[in-house]
């Protein structure tokens, strides 16, 4: 899937350079219904004056979806956070990442970073489209995609996605995931498994906010008298800004997915930390302040529109 790329856009925050690297942009294959369940299926008519083109298409009644990886500046180091779904990869139950022939490392070489050059590796969490970069095909076997790298994985994930200790059901979108994705890396000695906290300098904290799975975190970014909460796919689409009790269909635990949201959305408001989900279009990152019993988007990030 090529539909669509936009070129790397980047910001700073203090001291640290964040850089938005795109695997994709474009349809979803899901309905509102069936990937927001938990949603009024009003919600996005109602709201197509600003949902509308970044995040829904009024016409088709479709999502849009992105798949965003970032390239963290800092302190000498260069970080990437998330590594989308990767290319060649066997998804039967989630065809929707299948196969993918994707110029991500090119994407990489626009703003001058070869794979070899990643020091370290952060997935938030370990779903299907947050890990597929960890890995490449070479011959036929999967390899570490960064070499150098150290990866930082939770380690509830881990244990929870491992089929050898967690066996799951036929039908799981994420069947094969930790065979490509994670076990190479982990058999070649580059996971680092953490809980609860761990921080990698003086701007940067990662923390444990399980729900949307039981290794779901977030990374804070404090640098220079402003902050960041990067959080993967507890806030997945913007209708969860403005009603954080709906989760996606790909939460484990609804119950704790809504309180993470809830945390991570209050936080935000109280403190006017900037937000980076890993699958917002448009300009990616935003604001936002309390409203009523939910949340509003008070503005977004200087990144180029896609």
């Amino acid at each position: 899937m090529t539909e669509g790329f936009g070129p790397p856009s980047t910001i700073r925050l203090g001291d640290v350079e964040i850089t938005r690297i795109q695997e994709y942009a474009g349809p979803s294959t899901g309905t509102p219904g069936i990937l927001f369940p938990d949603a009024e299926p009003s919600y996005w008519s109602d709201n197509a004056d600003w949902l509308d083109p970044a995040f829904y298409d009024a016409a088709s009644g479709t999502l849009r979806t992105v798949l965003n990886s970032w390239l963290i500046r800092s302190q000498g180091r260069l970080i990437l956070l998330d590594t989308g779904a990767g290319n060649g990869k066997e998804r039967p139950y989630a065809p929707v990442y299948a196969h993918f022939d994707n110029p991500y490392l090119d994407q990489l070489a626009a703003v001058g970073v070869a794979a070899e050059d990643i020091d370290v590796v952060i997935n938030t969490h370990l779903h299907v489209d947050h890990v597929g970069w960890n890995t490449r095909i070479e011959g036929r076997s999967w390899v570490p995609t960064f070499p150098r790298a150290t990866y930082l994985m939770p380690a509830a994930d881990v244990s929870f996605w491992n089929p050898l200790e967690n066996p799951r059901a036929p039908g799981d979108g994420n069947q094969n995931v930790f065979e490509d994705s994670v076990r190479p890396v982990l058999d070649a000695g580059l996971v680092r498994q953490w809980r609860d906290t761990l921080r990698l300098d003086e701007s940067l904290v990662l923390e444990a906010q399980p729900g949307h799975t039981p290794g779901s975190s977030v990374l804070r970014v404090e640098s220079g008298g402003t902050g960041a909460l990067f959080v993967g796919d507890i806030l997945h689409s913007p209708v969860q800004v403005a009603a954080p009790d709906v989760n996606s269909c790909w939460c484990e635990d609804p119950p704790r997915a809504r309180s993470a949201r809830r945390r991570v959305l209050g936080e935000a408001a109280e403190r006017r930390l900037l937000v980076f989900p890993g699958h917002f279009g448009g300009h990616s990152a935003c604001t936002v302040r309390a409203q009523g019993d939910g949340f509003a988007v008070d503005g977004w990030a200087d990144l180029g529109l896609i």
